[in-house]
């Protein structure tokens, strides 16, 4: 088992299986070496366990736990590509977006759910440049979104 499966199992997580794809394209592609995921939204058993906007019909604390989910789907598909998540030298960027109410703006504390799990995972590898960003709707009306890109070990 590697470090860091360990390292989630010891924060009582363990990897998914990669969602299927909603469109036509790959989960995450290695290019070099970096991996690059797509947009993973926060699927559990393939179903979205909430949806709508935050602000409106989604809590902030909702949307966090689920911007958890979805770097933890990010994960299961860098594992996917790499074959290994010991061989992540450090996460590089994430890119959350937030399907948001026309009044809210609290798009970087739902995007902090995953970057704090990252930082959980990793370390200080999991420290990493971010966006957080409001969008009017997500695929299957899915609260959240976030992608993740990350560099191998050399």
């Amino acid at each position: 088992m590697s470090v860091v499966v360990k390292r989630l199992a010891e924060l009582g997580l363990i990897l998914p299986p990669v969602a299927k794809p909603v469109a036509a394209y790959l989960p995450a592609v290695q290019s070099g070496s970096y991996v690059y995921t797509s947009g993973q939204l926060p699927l559990v058993g393939g179903k979205l366990p909430v949806s709508g906007k935050v602000g409106a019909e989604v809590t902030v604390e909702q949307a966090k736990d689920l911007a958890r989910v979805c770097a933890l789907n990010a994960l299961a598909a860098i594992e996917e590509v790499c074959g290994d998540l010991d061989q992540v030298h450090r996460v590089v960027k994430v890119v959350g977006f937030v399907a948001s109410a026309p009044d809210f703006t609290g798009q970087p504390a739902v995007i902090n759910g995953a970057s704090e799990l990252l930082g959980e995972v990793f370390g200080d590898m999991g420290l990493h440049a971010r966006s957080a960003v409001g969008v009017a709707a997500l695929p299957l009306g899915a609260p959240v979104e976030v992608e993740v890109q990350v560099e191998l070990v050399g």
